[in-house]
């Protein structure tokens, strides 16, 4: 079994000790000849998110879909056609053009909605920085594995040739002998 520093310093060419955490552990794992691939869902999923994580996850998953949309612009028609009928009727209206009490409630919703999809976009990035650094391991450990592997094939062909080589010898000098039996007879 091989020892970390031994695999960092054949396959990575540097001792362990200048390793980052992470080629470490891959170090580390190629050494004791065990996995290093986990389920990173699974391992999210064990910490339940809080109550505003949620509602940020909630608020981002309406404010990005279709039915947003369609009762967002069912609104803005509806408050126009709604003060155009006033205005028609009684001649005034609630919000008079240029719609400016529209215009404060549209900008509040921004400034509330932008910062609360933020906060679930920094969840999910924090979710892919972790996945992103799984995949890193695992696919730095497989590349060491393939290095490894190349090593014990190129070990076996060295071996295979020099038995091959030792035996090629030993035919030519019996195919010598029986020559050379061939004509003293």
């Amino acid at each position: 079994m091989l020892n970390t520093d031994t695999v960092a310093k054949r396959l990575l060419g540097v001792s362990a000790d200048t390793l980052d955490a992470r080629a470490l552990k891959v170090a580390q794992h190629i050494a004791r000849r065990k996995h290093i691939s986990r389920n990173v869902a699974q391992e999210l999923e064990q910490t339940p998110p809080t109550f505003g994580q949620r509602a940020a996850d909630a608020v981002a998953t309406f404010g990005g879909s279709w039915a947003f949309v369609i009762l967002f612009g069912a609104t803005m028609v509806i408050w126009v056609g709604l003060n155009t009928l006033l205005l028609l009727t009684r001649g005034s209206t609630f919000d008079p053009y240029p719609y400016i009490l529209l215009n404060l409630f549209l900008s509040m919703l921004a400034a509330i909605q932008a910062p609360i999809i933020l906060m679930s976009q920094n969840r999910q990035a924090e979710k892919d920085r972790i996945r992103g650094e799984h995949d890193y391991e695992v696919n730095l450990k497989a590349e060491l594995e393939i290095m490894l592997l190349h090593e014990k094939i190129d070990e076996l062909q060295k071996t295979q040739w020099g038995e091959l080589i030792a035996i090629q010898s030993e035919q030519l000098q019996l195919l010598r002998q029986l020559a050379d039996g061939h004509r003293s007879v």
